[in-house]
């Protein structure tokens, strides 16, 4: 079955257990989010991609410029471990995680959860890649991919239980659209996926098509130490 598919399936099942109410807020949402122009204002494949350093879940630093001097970079952006897509999409690039190695790629997540929250989610699925912190969505803002939830979808997330204020680390309004990255190693954008709708994510098979095809071309040059993307 591919990401799609799953990802599919579990809303339609999902969409029947909330309440009418509830689904009216999240469509309007999504629907403004769309009409915001947000995704055209992203990084978009053939831009240089901004340089970071981010937490890591077990308490140390990934800089990208770093993971750049030893090939491209697969940089998948998700909201957090409360939102059960991104959980199914962490589980499908954990799946396909050796084929992107294989191709020498270095795959990395980022979410503007705490390096706890991150932490209990990479135990959770066994995650064989990095879970990076961006705690205030500042990597996510530099992307183009920052947005804030209005006030009736906050104040539902918070009847939920997700608790954005603790786990994101006293932001609990600001979340990044869903994107995928596949970065060259001169750190141009060689591939990009991004969404406004949450429950639509990269599928891995595309992903790993934008690997093979960047490692026939030959293109994009290593960094060299110190080097910066931005």
């Amino acid at each position: 079955m591919s990401l799609q598919a799953e990802l599919r399936a579990f809303y339609t099942a999902r969409r029947k257990q909330i309440p009418a109410g509830v689904r009216e807020i999240m469509d309007r949402a999504g629907r403004d989010l769309a009409a915001s122009g947000q995704a055209a204002r992203a990084l978009t494949t053939g831009a240089t991609a901004p340089d970071f350093t981010l937490p890591t879940a077990t308490g140390g630093s990934v800089r990208l410029g770093d993971l750049l001097e030893t090939g491209p970079v697969v940089l998948a952006f998700y909201r957090g471990a409360w939102c059960p897509y991104c959980n199914i999409a962490l589980r499908a690039l954990q799946q396909h995680h050796d084929r992107i190695t294989e191709l020498g790629a270095r795959l990395v997540a980022v979410s503007p959860q705490v390096p706890d929250a991150s932490l209990t989610l990479a135990d959770k699925h066994a995650l064989a890649f990095d879970v990076l912190s961006d705690i205030g969505s500042e990597v996510a803002r530099a992307y183009g991919l920052a947005f804030d939830l209005p006030d009736d979808l906050a104040a539902v997330y918070d009847e939920l239980g997700f608790d954005l204020q603790r786990v994101n680390g006293g932001h609990p309004r600001t979340l990044p659209l869903p994107a995928t990255y596949v970065i060259a190693p001169d750190g141009t954008v060689h591939w990009s996926f991004v969404n406004t709708d949450y429950t639509q994510r990269a599928e891995p098979s595309e992903i790993l098509t934008a690997l093979t095809t960047l490692r026939a071309s030959g293109v994009g040059h290593r960094r060299g130490p110190g080097e910066s993307a931005a």
